[in-house]
């Protein structure tokens, strides 16, 4: 009899249990529930973006980079003037209305032939860009994703190819094929000889990744190896290969524009930045600020490309932003 509970004080127990269950539930319990979901980790891209966005020289960097794209493709919104035509009785001459930066020792209009120099400069380095992503993207996530005499091959070729200096074999291949010289001459050698460095970036981005959990849980699920590797890996590899890919465009263009500055890289009869630096240089004590012009329109524009590089980097790596 002592062991007897009345049915009232079970009764009285469970609505107090049920009671209080409910009070931590609407307190407690959902209160912890509603944090964890506001406070959830967002995805590597958008505390990325959360970091990039509150950085100014990365705006700074952002706006040079889009109005230097604008410039190249657009180049007749920003001027009318011809960058061809030349009269030698304006040689040297100063800044005047319609012409504000002078004129180049042929009797150039230095303004136009800055604004038309983008086209050149830019295009070669967009463009090797990505012929070099494709390349060697393409042979580092082979090499790291299937190993073995593969991956050996592979990297001992681009071993080879990395023991060469990227400027030095542009110059003989251009000395070699000087009646080829074009803009699509340039494009490709710079791109045959600046792939290595990706490769082994992407290898060794791909090589990682193909431990994670992610890549186990796909294969659990039945997937071909061909999709992992471009649906899995390839996608969650992307972030070294960008950030190398921002820094190598601008050293792209500063290699069309050595070549061009050395008489080998594009033929004269397309404007560029290098050709122009070239030019000025005899004129150099005379009239330094026809020098001045490309040379800063140059220098601002690889600034700017390698200055997004290095946000995008350290935006991007736990490590850096320790």
């Amino acid at each position: 009899m002592s062991d007897f509970i009345p049915s009232q004080a079970i009764s009285r127990t469970r609505a107090g249990q049920d009671h209080y269950v409910s009070d931590i539930d609407e307190t407690g319990l959902g209160a912890v529930d509603a944090v964890a979901d506001e406070s959830a980790p967002a995805s590597m891209w958008g505390e990325a973006w959360k970091n990039l966005r509150k950085r100014p020289l990365f705006w700074i960097a952002a706006v040079i980079i889009f109005v230097a794209l604008m410039v190249a493709v657009f180049p007749q919104l920003f001027t009318s003037t011809n960058p061809r035509f030349c009269e030698l009785s304006h040689s040297l001459g100063k800044p005047e209305a319609g012409h504000p930066f002078g004129y180049t020792f042929q009797g150039c209009d230095i303004y136009a032939r800055v604004i038309y120099g983008a086209r050149a400069s830019v295009s070669v380095g967009v463009l090797t860009t990505i012929c070099v992503v494709l390349i060697g993207a393409t042979l580092g996530s082979i090499a790291g994703f299937l190993g073995g005499w593969i991956d050996a091959v592979i990297s001992r070729v681009t071993d080879i190819f990395f023991a060469v200096p990227l400027l030095l074999a542009a110059i003989v291949f251009m000395q070699m094929f000087k009646q080829y010289r074009n803009i699509w001459m340039v494009i490709l050698v710079l791109s045959l000889f600046g792939w290595t460095q990706i490769a082994r970036i992407t290898r060794g981005s791909v090589m990682s990744a193909k431990n994670e959990e992610f890549v186990t849980a796909a294969k659990a699920t039945g997937a071909s190896r061909w999709r992992i590797l471009l649906s899995h890996i390839i996608p969650n590899s992307m972030a070294p290969i960008i950030v190398y890919a921002t820094v190598a465009l601008g050293s792209f263009i500063v290699a069309e524009a050595s070549l061009s500055f050395m008489g080998i890289g594009l033929p004269p009869t397309v404007v560029s930045w290098g050709a122009d630096i070239s030019q000025a240089k005899d004129n150099l004590r005379q009239a330094p600020m026809v020098l001045f012009y490309p040379a800063m329109a140059l220098a601002l524009t690889v600034l700017s490309f390698i200055t997004m590089g290095d946000a995008v980097r350290e935006a991007l790596d736990p490590k850096a932003k320790k």
